[in-house]
């Protein structure tokens, strides 16, 4: 019996933790977070509303203020059981970075002390040297600062053994520049900011004060037993298999979507959520996803910047918790080949301070010029920067998401729904008629309730759609930090705003305001309609459609990952304050970089793999297959002995298969090698490129081959987990 035969034997009996709140969500939701609530019944009147009107935009807290709140926190933090603190960040390797100190201090008899001060709330100096910069220091230079985001609540991180108070946090260099997802984020939500309430009060709201963006991100995984990761270095090393043939059952009967949940996974669930709520973060929605062993968490609607802390958050608690159930939670967009998947939704709107969604069409969107105003700067800057989009996407993991089966092409569209195209074609005529109303749908049966059709509806295929109030970005991977595509979301939108606030001006001085407007939005559909598709996104013809409209379909994450840095979008992001040609050109380079390394270690895992398990095995095999056909060949002399006819030619037909597949594995690995030899003296945009369309070629013609080995050599040889297993064994 193989090794694998012995992990799968043991697979089920698996002693589940069980969950230790039993109270409603409501009595312990957000108890580890330091939250305004919290914070207001620990400060004065005086210090909660210096800080609230900070957080609004106003001027920051004395010193003396920041003291208070610091010591708040700390006796906060130590109530609940806290011993350290951390300035917890999100540096330019998409994950988080913390570095953790005690609150003890020495008083002056010698005695320890639990101390925390409102300089050290503010500011942190964690080592910066090994955190990637792209240039904008010098790796001798340390020095980096942590700044506290006061728009983020702290939060504790509980481990077995101990607690730990999180401060929310920017990262910054030496000279101010950006060196963290963060910041520009927090950038973006002042250049909407302010581009959206001078848009919207020349519609006469002037009482606005201020407009946020929203987000809630729909999270997608996969879910495998420990046992079978521990026995594949590919995806411990990876995150993803790069070599697995396809199960013969695999996701074609759609029996795992919305599925009942297994009772193992269902525990997994339980567990996340519960730790999710006590840290604040509003997860409502669970359930199977397409693919076997495939799952999505959506949480409610938030402010962006929170939303994006609290989804890194999420990410971290998901794996941390998959492993009390001797689970792995793999979060790479394509962990199988041949199965869908995983994105991260991410549902993006706009909402002024009254709570009103600035992208909701009313009953009747016709005749809502404010939200018609809106949906057209969307659709203005979706089009103008479709590049700088499809670049916020752009990863070596998503990059074998894109235009699979499951996921929208390279080719960034909008989709509108059929009542909301109609409308922008009616604006683009100059005719406008009262919209159909919206249907009632009724179901034919009597106890069966009767609902109102929505004002769109999904299209699976487009990677940027608008599904009712919102726009949903269908592009962004499962592992991505959310914090780039909001922050080229809102700054794109921004920009597009501001040229419609212009026009408006301009027209308006002349002619009646509603007539001056609805003639602004017709000329701006008639220069971005071309990004609008309502069909399917996965067909040959769109493809053929959008290069005849002169879309970009850029299938390349490098070649995608320069639209960061051309002249059109250093001007952009440098007008509304969000990115600097420096900062710009240093998320370029650290992003080449990154990819040129996650495919340098995908190739020297494959070749480990493909050596010290693959081959040895099919040698072994190759040898029994010889032999095989050696004696049949011996007996097929023996007039004695009746071979069938054709017996002889088909063993000799599977030792030859088996042996070309030896070879071309064989033969591609050792052309990978100077090409790795080879990259190793480019830059890193070169070598990035290079390894696209010279190093990922023969990885796929490596799996192809391996994949065919798999299939026809015996079982009990294989030693790697097979996907019937990895996805059905639970």
């Amino acid at each position: 019996m193989s090794s694998r035969s012995d992990v799968t034997q043991l697979i089920g009996n698996v002693c589940e933790k069980k969950s230790i709140e039993n109270a409603p969500v409501s009595s312990y939701f957000g108890i580890n977070t330091f939250s305004d609530l919290t914070m207001h019944k620990m400060i004065s009147e005086k210090t909660f509303k210096a800080f609230k009107k900070w957080q609004e935009g106003g001027s920051v807290i004395s010193s003396a203020q920041a003291d208070e709140i610091a010591h708040a926190m700390k006796e906060w933090a130590i109530s609940k059981g806290a011993t350290s603190y951390t300035h917890w960040f999100q540096p330019m390797t998409g994950l988080t970075a913390e570095k953790h100190d005690s609150f003890i201090s020495m008083n002056e008899s010698g005695s320890v002390i639990e101390k925390f001060t409102g300089n050290k709330l503010i500011q942190g100096e964690p080592d910066a040297s090994s955190f990637p910069s792209g240039g904008i220091r010098a790796t001798f230079e340390a020095r980096g600062y942590t700044a506290w985001d006061p728009s983020s609540p702290a939060f504790i991180v509980e481990v077995e053994q101990g607690k730990t108070l999180c401060i929310p946090s920017i990262f910054v260099s030496y000279t101010g520049d950006a060196l963290d997802k963060k910041l520009p984020l927090l950038r973006s939500e002042n250049a909407i900011n302010n581009s959206a309430t001078e848009l919207i009060k020349l519609f006469g709201h002037d009482d606005v004060k201020y407009v946020i963006s929203t987000c809630g991100a729909e999270q997608e995984y996969f879910l495998i037993d420990a046992a079978y990761y521990k026995m594949r270095s590919d995806l411990m090393l990876t995150g993803r298999t790069l070599v697995g043939a396809d199960s013969p059952k695999g996701q074609q009967l759609e029996d795992q979507y919305f599925g009942s949940i297994k009772e193992r996974m269902l525990n997994y669930m339980n567990e996340v959520s519960e730790e999710a709520y006590k840290l604040g973060i509003p997860v409502t929605t669970r359930h199977n996803e397409v693919a076997p062993h495939q799952y999505e968490f959506a949480p409610i609607f938030e402010k962006s910047n929170l939303a994006a802390d609290n989804n890194q958050l999420l990410m971290d608690v998901m794996k941390k918790v998959a492993l009390r159930h001797n689970l792995v939670c793999l979060l790479h967009e394509k962990p199988f080949a041949g199965v869908n998947g995983s994105g991260k939704h991410v549902n993006w709107s706009l909402s002024d301070d009254k709570g009103n969604n600035l992208l909701n069409p009313g009953e009747t969107p016709e005749e809502n010029l404010l939200f018609l105003t809106v949906l057209v700067g969307v659709i203005h800057a979706v089009y103008n920067h479709a590049d700088i989009l499809r670049a916020s996407v752009a990863s070596a993991g998503n990059e074998h998401r894109l235009g699979a089966n499951e996921a929208p092409p390279a080719i960034v569209s909008i989709y509108l729904g059929e009542q909301l195209t109609k409308i922008i074609k009616m604006i683009e005529s100059g005719k406008i008629e009262k919209a159909q109303k919206q249907d009632l749908i009724d179901l034919g049966v009597g106890l069966l309730p009767k609902f109102i059709k929505d004002t769109t509806d999904r299209n699976r295929t487009s990677p940027f759609a608008f599904t009712g109030q919102k726009f949903e970005f269908r592009a962004v991977g499962s592992a991505l930090n959310i914090s780039t595509p909001i922050a080229v979301m809102n700054t794109i939108v921004a920009d597009s705003f501001d040229i419609l606030a212009e026009r408006i001006k301009a027209e308006s001085s002349n002619k009646e305001f509603s007539a001056a407007v609805l003639k602004v939005l017709a000329g701006m559909i008639s220069e971005s309609k071309k990004v609008l598709f309502e069909g399917n996104n996965y067909s040959d013809e769109w493809v053929s459609e959008a290069r005849k409209r002169g879309l970009p379909n850029t299938a390349s994450s490098p070649e995608a990952l320069k639209a960061f840095v051309t002249p059109k979008a250093i001007d952009l992001f440098e007008r509304q304050k969000v990115l600097s040609k420096v900062e710009l050109n240093s998320r370029y380079s650290i992003w080449v970089e990154l990819y040129a390394k996650m495919l340098q270690i995908e190739a020297q895992t494959l070749a480990e793999i493909v050596n010290t398990q693959v081959l040895p095995a099919a040698y072994s095999y190759q040898t029994e297959l010889a032999g095989g056909l050696e004696l049949l060949r011996d007996l097929s002399d023996d007039t004695t002995v009746s071979i069938v006819s054709g017996a002889l030619a088909d063993r000799k037909e599977a030792f030859e298969a088996l042996t070309a597949d030896i070879y071309y594995v064989r033969k591609n690995l050792k052309e990978m090698e100077p090409l790795l030899q080879k990259a190793a003296g480019m830059g890193e945009a070169e070598m990035a490129q290079f390894y696209y369309s010279e190093l990922k070629p023969h990885m796929d013609h490596i799996r192809r081959h391996v994949d065919a080995l798999e299939s026809v050599m015996p079982d009990d040889m294989w030693v790697l987990p097979k996907y019937r297993e990895l996805l059905f064994v639970s």
